[in-house]
């Protein structure tokens, strides 16, 4: 395919899938340094794409979740006509997603099959099933091979300390940084059945405060409940950042941690792009398709003969009801914690 200088890039609806999206804008940037590359996203996401040093502008796509917003769409392909794209790569799979590049007239649109989109897009491909990761299927609307061991194919941020009220910031949340962060991420924006009890978190927030830590719980206000489980359990320095962050804030907080723990989540993958020492927990979904693509990351994963299932919430009762989760114990992410920490001193 040719080299384009002007590249759309219709990004996913969930923070981990926009990280994993990451992976074919900075192939994008590899193979033509010159490109000119915006991302299309929901508000919610659009934080992550603004700490991606290779994307050139964000272009917020304001319609309500499942909302189809004809108007609105037709307003914002009149608008994308002025960027004069080359070419628009189209990630999610529904129908309206592929409608703005369409009205917006971009000559060259690419993406998968998804829900019959033949017209909508000028290359219309089958899903790449050879690719079990879902940063290689992004990366295959390319068309071209993957080249194994590649650094471009980790999603990467970066964060500019210039572009926060550093602090204010720390002040919102009346912390200083004299004590190492470890950033707790209890929450699962797709259900329940992917959250670590908020019990076993406690024990582990209570090991590391005794040992001088500061602990940073982040996530929606979603998780609120989570969080006020957590830090009602413990005693010590805890902070409760739930519902006083924008997701631009919670990822800038989220870098200066020294440790993370947290669920198969959105910030799980904004840990791995930021290079940060992570322990993942996995339950009712599988590292086999989004894992935490970071050396840094260590996956905990039962693989229980229910799992992964994929629900929201766990569909079992009794001693097999989150069972997936329940049996990784606090004691064994305390070890884990404590193997990747090493004989670093932290204090």
């Amino acid at each position: 395919m040719l080299k384009q200088q002007k590249i759309l890039i219709v990004a996913p609806a969930w923070v981990g899938d926009a990280v994993m999206s990451l992976g074919l804008i900075h192939r994008l940037k590899q193979q033509n340094p010159q490109a000119e590359i915006t991302v299309l996203v929901v508000p919610w996401c659009e934080a992550v794409f603004k700490f991606c040093q290779d994307v050139t502008r964000v272009i917020p796509l304001n319609i309500p979740h499942g909302v189809f917003g004809m108007k609105a769409r037709w307003q914002c392909a009149a608008a994308l006509k002025a960027y004069q794209f080359d070419v628009a790569y189209v990630l999610p799979n529904s129908w309206k997603s592929a409608l703005i590049p369409f009205l917006a007239r971009i000559p060259t649109r690419i993406g998968f099959t998804g829900e019959m989109r033949w017209g909508l897009l000028t290359h219309c491909l089958k899903k790449a099933t050879h690719l079990p990761l879902l940063v290689d299927k992004y990366q295959s609307l390319m068309q071209t091979e993957r080249q194994e061991n590649s650094e471009f194919l980790r999603p990467r941020l970066a964060i500019n300390t210039n572009t926060f009220e550093r602090e204010e910031l720390l002040a919102r949340g009346s912390v200083i940084l004299d004590k190492p962060v470890m950033a707790f991420c209890p929450g699962a924006e797709y259900g329940p059945a992917k959250r670590w009890p908020a019990s076993y978190y406690a024990m582990v927030a209570q090991t590391y405060v005794d040992q001088g830590w500061q602990i940073w719980i982040l996530g929606s206000p979603k998780d609120a409940a989570v969080a006020e489980e957590i830090v009602s359990a413990v005693s010590g320095q805890m902070t409760n950042w739930i519902g006083k962050t924008s997701l631009a804030e919670a990822i800038y907080l989220l870098s200066l941690s020294k440790m993370v723990v947290t669920n198969d989540s959105g910030l799980m993958h904004v840990a791995a792009a930021l290079s940060l020492p992570t322990v993942a927990l996995f339950g009712s979904s599988s590292p086999d398709y989004t894992p935490p693509l970071s050396p840094l990351a260590t996956i905990m994963y039962l693989k229980t003969a229910c799992s992964p299932c994929f629900k929201r919430e766990c569909p079992l009762i009794g001693d097999a009801h989150m069972k997936c989760l329940t049996q990784i114990w606090p004691q064994q992410v305390i070890e884990t914690i404590s193997e990747k920490l090493g004989s670093v001193s932290i204090l």
